[in-house]
């Protein structure tokens, strides 16, 4: 049985390697906080919306299955906390039993395999249960034919036949083996035998005639005799123990892997209830080829943000259609680095098959997603900051393919702004080269100029909006890039407006 509730053709792997530049992605893009909220605190959800999240499909025909599926758990997420509890309850209930785990002989294998059947089979009828009860409320592919294999494979004749070996199994009665001589007068093609059917009628059963039994007892003593006997009994027990224990292992397979591809959209059932409770809109994206160039939206907001604060975020709109490259300057603390992370988050968001923070957005797909983000200063460094920034760089360059999306954060200014720009427009070109889409916050004006000068025309210009008297929106708005970054209005905000360094050097522009 399989689930196919990620991917159309196969299974979701949890154990798939992260990208290398995963723990980037983690820290610039602050997707901890994102995936904390998922969890809610579960260890095991937090691995797999993580490997999901991070692991981030590229076709657009499984992105669009799994958007569906996504819908159907959005609308009934009762019925899928429901579902996802199953595989949690045989798990729990697994670790309670004493299953014969540390022996290998047959009748141990055996009678630990009867008694996980048994367990297995009460969930198995629990699901069978939810399927007749609700299938007809889900609608997409992957529900509808997930709720149709369940009904096919465990329909009443499959449990009648299960619980009717399940009795013969144990033995109640004794074990029926039967055998052959072979050379030497061994034993030879031992098989379990069915009990021997037992006459009804009582009266014919005590006066018919029976045909000759030769038996022995094993005395009480006799334990070499008893070994002998039990090995007699594991040698007839093998072939069913084996085929119990393979089945048994496929059906726990099946509830693990269920398990695994539902966390994901557990995860995502819990996200969205968070998000509601700020007022704060989501989206189902639509994803365009990889060969086009499309990024759109309405109501953007950078959802890490909004799980931290806890309160509706300003979202920003935006079209940068037949685009590659996004420059953005302005205003400190206007929310340009903050934009920035909501681009990089409702990527790989989309990529996922997730909703997106945002009332619409589209976007073309891209291979994979980088950061390049300006580091704090480290004292352990052993070389200077603009190194370890051209090292992050060069260890980018060396994995990067073209319809990637890179974003910059502020790189390459850690030396005078001459140099660091003309780094960052090398660097930039190459990728633009390399058919990479860029976006790159700022606040170095040569850098910006050189590119805004250009007139490219796949090239757009953003800018923090800043109101009379320096009071910031947190919106970003299409603009050309200005000279100044307006640091004093920062200065004003941190030490005030009567501070006797700034009046001087107010008197000083006089």
């Amino acid at each position: 049985m399989k689930a196919f509730l990620m991917f159309r053709d196969h299974d979701f792997n949890p154990q798939e390697p992260l990208p290398v530049n995963a723990s980037d992605l983690v820290h610039d893009l602050e997707i901890n906080t994102l995936l904390n909220a998922m969890s809610l605190s579960d260890g095991f959800l937090f691995d797999i919306v993580k490997e999901a999240i991070l692991t981030s499909i590229d076709d657009m025909d499984s992105i669009l299955y799994r958007q569906e599926i996504m819908k159907d758990c959005l609308n009934n997420p009762a019925v899928i906390r429901e579902i996802y509890q199953i595989p949690i309850k045989s798990k729990d209930r697994e670790h309670r039993r004493w299953l014969g785990i540390f022996t290998h002989s047959p009748s141990g294998v055996l009678s630990s395999s009867v008694s996980l059947m048994e367990m297995f089979i009460v969930l198995l009828k629990d699901l069978k249960k939810i399927a007749d009860d609700h299938s007809n409320e889900f609608k997409s592919e992957g529900f509808v034919r997930f709720f149709s294999m369940i009904k096919s494979e465990l329909d009443d004749e499959y449990f009648a036949s299960v619980e009717y070996h399940l009795k013969q199994l144990k033995f109640r009665e004794g074990v029926l083996i039967s055998a052959e001589l072979g050379k030497g007068n061994e034993g030879a093609n031992y098989a379990l035998r069915l009990p021997n059917g037992k006459n009804k009628n009582w009266f014919k059963e005590v006066f018919s005639k029976r045909s000759p039994v030769y038996s022995f007892t094993i005395s009480e003593r006799d334990d070499a005799g008893a070994r002998a006997l039990g090995d007699l009994k594991d040698i007839g027990e093998n072939a069913a123990a084996n085929a119990l224990a393979q089945a048994t292992e496929h059906i726990e397979n099946f509830l693990n892997m269920l398990r695994n591809e539902l966390a994901f959209y557990i995860g995502c059932i819990n996200l969205k209830e968070q998000l509601g409770q700020t007022g704060n809109p989501i989206a189902f994206p639509i994803p365009v080829s990889m060969n086009e160039r499309q990024h759109s939206f309405q109501g953007m907001y950078d959802v890490s943000l909004a799980l931290t604060m806890k309160q509706e975020i300003v979202g920003n709109e935006f079209n940068a259609d037949n685009k590659n490259l996004v420059i953005i300057t302005g205003a400190n603390q206007g929310g340009k680095s903050t934009f920035l992370r909501s681009i990089g988050l409702a990527q790989l968001m989309m990529q996922a098959g997730m909703f997106v923070p945002a009332r619409e957005f589209s976007a073309n797909l891209c291979q994979e997603v980088f950061t390049h983000y300006r580091r704090k200063e480290d004292a352990s460094m052993k070389s200077g900051k603009l190194d370890e920034e051209l090292s992050r760089m060069s260890i980018i360059v060396d994995q990067i393919k073209p319809d990637s999306l890179m974003l910059f954060n502020e790189s390459f200014a850690a030396t005078n702004e001459r140099e660091g720009s003309e780094i960052a427009r090398q660097i930039t070109s190459a990728l633009l080269e390399r058919n990479v889409k860029v976006f790159f916050v700022t606040h170095m004006y040569e850098f910006a100029r050189i590119f805004y000068e250009k007139r490219m025309k796949d090239a757009i210009f953003l800018r923090a909006e800043r109101k009379a008297g320096g009071k910031r929106t947190f919106k970003l708005l299409e603009g050309d890039p200005l000279p100044t970054s307006y640091g004093e209005d920062v200065f004003k905000t941190v030490f005030g407006k009567n501070n006797e360094v700034f009046s001087k050097s107010e008197d000083s522009k006089r």
